[in-house]
C-alpha cells in the first residue's frame, strides 16, 4: 500500500514531477517549430501508456468503473488543458508559458463556488484579483497595450497573444479537470483515474493525428520518446506524491517548476526573464501560495 502522511516523500514525489515536466515542456517547445503540437500530444500520451499500464498492472488496478460518463469528462478537460499547454509552449518563452499555466489555483477557487458549493471569503478572493493582476503584468511584458516586445520574426502577432491566451485558459480547463478528479475520488482510486485518463486521452489525441500527420526525422524520435516517458514517468511521480502526503501541503513544491523553466529558457534559447516577467510571476505565485495557506487553515479550523 502506499505511504499515507509522510510530508517528506510527497516532497520528494512533487520535485521529481516538477523537474521532468519541465524538461519535457522543453523538448516540445524544441519540437515544436516542425511538428504540430497535436502530433505532439499524440506521442505524449500513446508513449506513457505503456509506464502507466505498467504500474496498474503492479499494483493490480482494473478498469472496472460504475463512473465511465466521469472518466471521459475528466479526459476532455486533461485533453483542452494539454492542446492549450501544448501550443503555448510552441509560441511563448518557457519561462512565461510556465508562469502563466500556475493560473490553476485561481480558477479552482472561483470553480468551486457552483461544484462544491464553496463560498471563498474575501482573503482569498484578493489571492484571485492579485493573480490576474499577476497575469496582466506578464501581458504587458509582452507587448500589451502597446508595451514590451513584439511577436519574434517571422511570426504573426494574432499567433502570439493566441498562444498568450491559451497559457491562461490552460489554468481553467486545469481547474474543471480537479474538480472532476475530487467527485471521482469520492469512488474511484487515483490509479484507476489516472488508467482511464491515459486511455481516453490517447484516444482523443489519435482523432486529429490523421489532419496534421508530419512525419517526423530519425533525429525527432529519441525526442518524442523522450517527451511520452518523461510525461508518463513524470505522472506517476505526482500521483505517489499525492498518495503520500495532502495536496495543500505539496503545493508550494511545484513552484520550482519556474526555476527550472527560467534556467533552461536561459541556457537553451536565451530568453532572459524581464521585470514584468519576474513581477507577474511573482503575483501569480504569491496568490497559489496564499489560497494554500487558507486552504490549510480552514481545514485545520
Amino acid at each position: 500500500m502506499p505511504l499515507r502522511h509522510d510530508v517528506r516523500r510527497g516532497a520528494l514525489m512533487m520535485l521529481g514531477a516538477t523537474a521532468l515536466f519541465t524538461v519535457m515542456g522543453a523538448l516540445v517547445k524544441a519540437l515544436g517549430d516542425r511538428i504540430p503540437f497535436p502530433e505532439l500530444m499524440f506521442f505524449r500520451n500513446a508513449l506513457a501508456l505503456p509506464v502507466v499500464l505498467l504500474i496498474g498492472l503492479r499494483r493490480h488496478v482494473t478498469l472496472r468503473t460504475r463512473r465511465f460518463p466521469g472518466h471521459v469528462a475528466r479526459a476532455l478537460t486533461g485533453t483542452a488543458a494539454m492542446s492549450c499547454s501544448f501550443f503555448s509552449l510552441t509560441v511563448l518563452p518557457l519561462a512565461e508559458q510556465t508562469a502563466l499555466t500556475y493560473s490553476t489555483p485561481l480558477f479552482v477557487t472561483i470553480l468551486s463556488i457552483p461544484f462544491l458549493g464553496e463560498r471563498p471569503g474575501i482573503h482569498r478572493w484578493g489571492a484571485v484579483i492579485a493573480g490576474f493582476i499577476g497575469i496582466l503584468v506578464i501581458a504587458v511584458g509582452q507587448g500589451a497595450f502597446g508595451a514590451g516586445h513584439a511577436a519574434p520574426p517571422g511570426m504573426p502577432e494574432w499567433v502570439l497573444w493566441a498562444g498568450f491566451a491559451a497559457a491562461a485558459v490552460h489554468g481553467l480547463f486545469s481547474g474543471l479537470t480537479t474538480m472532476l478528479v475530487r467527485q471521482l475520488s469520492g469512488t474511484e482510486s487515483s490509479a484507476t483515474i489516472v488508467l482511464w485518463q491515459s486511455l481516453l486521452m490517447t484516444g482523443f489525441s489519435l482523432l486529429a493525428l490523421p489532419f496534421v500527420w508530419v512525419t517526423p526525422t530519425l533525429a525527432d524520435l529519441p525526442l518524442l520518446l523522450g517527451i511520452g516517458l518523461l510525461g508518463g514517468l513524470a505522472q506517476v511521480l505526482l500521483t505517489e506524491a499525492y498518495a503520500s502526503a495532502q495536496v495543500s501541503s505539496l503545493g508550494p513544491y511545484s513552484y520550482t517548476a519556474l526555476v527550472w523553466a527560467m534556467l533552461l529558457g536561459w541556457v537553451v534559447w536565451g530568453h532572459v526573464p524581464g521585470p514584468a516577467m519576474l513581477a507577474g510571476s511573482a503575483l501569480i505565485v504569491a496568490a497559489g501560495l496564499y489560497i494554500l495557506h487558507r486552504e490549510m487553515k480552514r481545514r485545520r479550523a
